[in-house]
């Protein structure tokens, strides 16, 4: 996960800091020194890490701090306070044009950063709000640009306006909003052409496109795993063809995350949305405070309880009882499967463990841990069981464990070793019902319909 390694460097230092009854402006100096050290390597401008740290510095060696009840604790809230600064400090909602005009947004960025996939994870946030969308193919030049467009807009269940790879982008741009507006679309997003590296040709494209048609919204879409990179290309953009926002893509991979950090302080535009995966659902609001308390290492509760609210049927969650179940023990096989589906909708069991408290430190064993394959084979033989063996799992005789293997594809005993470790966690969710949520305090309100198979 992005800033893996930044957070774990910064809960070490702050871990020497609240070890201390007492600081003295030395110990908060040496500190901001591995905190600064720790910024660097996470490739955060070095521009941008002097300000922070200066900052930072200026607010925490006050005697009121230095003297203070919990002068640590102090401290590390000093440090989130101007994380979220850095990145923002609110969060950025993208305005829509009043009543029935038309929004139109084009989607810029550079060759490979994700822009037609993230065009569409947009068209399917619009989708939720009630708007009717028209993506437009305004990439004229990459092989199959026209194709994926398509492809994800039909996944996405929203409309595509293409005039093939033979007109000029801007003529596209015009005949596309034309389109809309006869059909009733409210918004209009312009997938326009990305290049191996920024140049005139580039520029200019766009340039024209915004003669040929008022656009409302310029979004850049950069990839977070190019570092300071990123950051200069949104500069540039902004600087040539001028922005009112950013996106940066793939925020779950193993990217240090200095762009996160860096953008907003250099460019002056605002992060609007993360990319948290390849599904076209994986497109996170950014919020600054919560970016920020995930990369202290103090989770992101908030983001977690309404990842679960916005996937899980209460309501049916209700209706089977679950907190019931548990305390007797009937956890069975199709409770498992559903727990499966669940945790695919929420971008799987890493995505959620990334913002549980105090895991950023140990996120790099359970990710090896978490094995994709394994899972899907635990799947494969459960789907291999009937709908009776999955309801009772006591009918699991060595025959009908054969015939489950074989529809698997696996050997008997991997389906010795899942059956063995279902029943231990049946025995353990009997014992720890609480920690699902219910009427015990400390309950995590949306994720009390979830389970878990674990």
């Amino acid at each position: 996960m992005a800033f893996e390694s930044l957070t774990d460097k910064l809960q070490n230092v702050f871990k020497s800091l609240r070890g201390k009854g007492l600081l003295t402006e030395k110990d908060v100096e040496i500190a901001l020194k591995e905190v600064k050290m720790a910024l660097l390597e996470a490739d955060v401008s070095f521009k941008v890490v002097k300000q922070f740290i200066n900052a930072v510095k200026e607010r925490a060696v006050g005697s009121d701090v230095l003297t203070g009840l919990n002068p640590g604790q102090t401290v590390i809230k000093i440090v989130n306070e101007e994380l979220v600064s850095l990145m923002g400090s609110e969060t950025t909602e993208l305005q829509f044009e009043p009543g029935k005009s038309i929004t139109v947004i084009m989607m810029c960025g550079l060759q490979g950063a994700g822009k037609t996939t993230t065009t569409a994870k947009l068209a399917g946030k619009f989708k939720l709000k009630g708007k009717k969308t028209l993506l437009t193919a305004c990439d004229v030049y990459r092989p199959a640009a026209i194709k994926q467009l398509q492809v994800v807009g039909e996944q996405q269940e929203v409309d595509v306006f293409t005039l093939g790879a033979d007109e000029k982008p801007e003529v596209i741009a015009a005949r596309a909003l034309e389109h809309a507006q006869k059909n009733g679309h409210n918004v209009v997003i312009l997938d326009t052409a990305g290049r191996l590296h920024i140049d005139e040709d580039m520029m200019g494209e766009l340039a024209r496109i915004k003669e040929a048609v008022t656009v409302h919204k310029t979004l850049l879409v950069v990839d977070a795993m190019t570092g300071q990179d990123a950051v200069n290309v949104a500069k540039e953009f902004g600087d040539k063809v001028g922005l009112d926002g950013v996106i940066l893509t793939k925020m779950d991979g193993d990217s240090r995350g200095g762009a996160a950090l860096s953008v907003k302080a250099i460019t002056g535009k605002p992060i609007l949305y993360v990319g948290m995966g390849e599904k076209l659902s994986d497109l996170e609001q950014f919020y600054p405070d919560r970016m920020a308390s995930r990369i202290l290492g103090m989770g992101d509760m908030l983001s977690l309880i309404e990842k679960a609210q916005a996937n899980i049927d209460i309501d049916e969650a209700k209706e089977k009882d679950m907190m019931s179940r548990l305390k007797k023990g009937k956890f069975d096989f199709e409770d498992y499967l559903e727990s499966m589906n669940q945790m695919k909708k929420m971008g799987g069991l890493g995505s959620l463990l990334s913002m549980m408290p105090g895991m950023g430190s140990k996120m790099g064993d359970i990710s090896s841990m978490v094995d994709d394959k394994k899972i899907s084979q635990m799947e494969a033989i459960v789907l291999s069981m009937t709908p009776a063996e999955r309801k009772n799992p006591k009918l699991l005789n060595p025959s009908r464990k054969h015939r489950i293997a074989k529809g698997a594809g696996l050997d008997i005993a991997a389906v010795n070793r899942f059956v063995k470790q279902f029943e231990q966690s049946q025995k353990m969710m009997k014992q720890m019902p609480g920690l699902m949520g219910g009427k015990r305090k400390g309950g995590l309100g949306g994720l009390g319909g979830m389970k878990f198979p674990f």
